[in-house]
């Protein structure tokens, strides 16, 4: 299964590998992805993590408020709301006009929210009201251990600070109704969303008991923090932090699973794990920048700018600040273009440029083989999954497929099709938002997985490995701007 997919030619980078060394290299780079998911517990947890690796790597922080002055052959980044991050790569002999070469993806994922006022209580049990965030196959968040992560306001003397939080403990759950009580639950289970997806946080005799005060009713009424969410609750965040409950002003939480990723399987060839889609693109686009961009490597040599986008909010349409559409990308190319020698720098950047949206694809399951177009069915451990849509919900067209199989084609990454079926809806991407807000090139694409938008989720292995070594040669100098040995053959869109 992991070496089925690396293409049998005797001359590519993955055959220069024993069988051993290139199984091996798979194991590590599925392991060391799960560590990302397991950091990334909400999309503020995301950047964070991707903030530390690419400082790491030698990037510097940009403020959004401060003038900017990049410098060839070096590396940066930018944040929003902390959830949304923007890393890239100037190459050393870019000028102003020239493209630039990108990869898009999305740190956000369908979630349960806790709700501004929280405070439910019933028969006896005190719990927390949340709201679904995206599609999620809700049923599945069903007897989890689950916990809270995401950001806490928090007063400092005359500042307010953004405090992250990741509650390690199982600390929330929501329990079935048990089947004597429901004898058709095998047949049809749609939960309410809103009254059976309500997790237990205590018992109210043992917030009594443990606290020390008696919290009764909603907040509906409620005007201050400590009312508007139970003791048990605020005393838990306040622990975590650090802080008395009034230096809290207001938090953003996820709710997520504490069960760890894990590698499955007999041959441990599959990915288990929360989150798949969309961490697995980021991760896989973060390590590529990194590590196309190392010293001693090919960005002294690029004419293009390299650039990783990974927003915030794609799952639930992209329409916010910090989402793709947004202004924000447009600004900061328009930013990085900049020059008083050259006004029309970015109007000729577009057309040079490249981008690839980064998004997991469908892979066919073995009992629903009928929901796949009977000539389109990807398959695990077989290449990256390009996608594509007569009616613009993916980007991918001749012109920019024709690019990515012949760079795939040079480091033996093996690629697929997909195509839904007629009678099927069809998801999309933020491949065409910004494909046409930004008036460039641009290919869907996604490593295959099964249960998508569940709370966990499964892959391959193999996919980690093929999707970085993909990725890194995108980002190199072959696709950049008109000079490369592509992108002169193509025509104009």
């Amino acid at each position: 299964g992991w070496r089925c997919g690396w293409r049998s030619r005797g001359d590519g980078a993955m055959q220069a590998m024993s069988t051993k060394g290139l199984k091996d290299a798979v194991q590590n780079a599925a392991k060391e992805f799960l560590s990302f998911v397991d950091k990334g517990v909400s999309p503020y947890h995301v950047v964070e993590e991707c903030k530390r690796q690419l400082c790491s790597a030698g990037f510097q922080e940009l403020k959004e408020i401060d003038h900017w002055d990049p410098k060839p052959a070096s590396k940066y980044y930018m944040t929003r709301n902390y959830s949304t991050i923007i890393a890239f790569a100037v190459g050393g002999k870019y000028k102003p006009g020239n493209g630039f070469s990108m990869i898009g993806a999305h740190t956000d994922s369908p979630c349960l929210r806790v709700k501004l006022r929280s405070k439910k209580s019933q028969v006896g049990y005190q719990q927390v009201g949340v709201e679904c965030y995206g599609g999620g196959i809700w049923n599945t968040w069903f007897d989890r251990d689950l916990t809270m992560a995401g950001r806490v306001l928090v007063k400092n003397g005359d500042k307010v600070e953004h405090r992250l939080i990741n509650v390690a403990d199982p600390v929330l759950r929501i329990p079935h109704l048990a089947i004597h009580l429901q004898r058709e639950i095998n047949d049809n289970f749609g939960p309410n969303k809103e009254t059976h997806l309500v997790p237990i946080i205590a018992t109210a005799v043992q917030e009594e008991l443990e606290l020390g005060v008696k919290s009764t009713g909603n907040a509906c009424d409620a005007g201050q923090m400590s009312e508007k969410h139970h003791p048990v609750l605020l005393n838990l965040l306040c622990t975590q932090l650090g802080v008395n409950v009034d230096h809290i002003i207001d938090f953003e939480l996820c709710l997520a699973d504490t069960q760890p990723g894990a590698l499955g399987g007999v041959f441990k060839e599959f990915i288990f794990a929360p989150r798949l889609d969309n961490l697995h693109s980021c991760y896989c686009a973060l390590q590529a920048l990194i590590e196309s961009s190392k010293e001693g490597g090919t960005l002294a040599d690029d004419i293009n700018i390299r650039v990783v986008s990974l927003f915030d909010n794609e799952e639930v349409g992209s329409e916010s600040a910090q989402g793709a559409r947004s202004s924000l990308i447009e600004l900061i190319l328009r930013r990085l273009s900049s020059s008083s020698q050259n006004l029309t720098a970015f109007e000729e950047a577009m057309p040079k440029s490249f981008l690839i949206s980064a998004d997991m694809a469908h892979a066919v399951h073995p009992n629903y083989t009928e929901k796949h177009e009977e000539n389109h069915r990807p398959a695990l451990h077989k290449g990256p999954v390009i996608k594509f849509n007569s009616n613009q919900r993916y980007a991918s067209n001749a012109v920019t497929t024709a690019i990515v199989r012949e760079i795939a084609n040079r480091v033996d990454v093996p690629l697929q099709d997909v195509m839904v079926r007629n009678d099927s809806p069809c998801g999309t991407t933020i491949g065409p938002i910004l494909a046409s807000g930004l008036g460039l090139k641009v290919l869907d694409i996604g490593s295959p997985q099964l249960a998508m938008h569940s709370i966990r989720e499964m892959c391959c292995t193999s996919s980690v490995l093929q999707t970085v070594t993909l990725f890194k040669s995108l980002l190199k100098p072959c696709l950049s701007g008109r000079h490369s040995c592509l992108c002169d053959r193509i025509p104009e869109i």
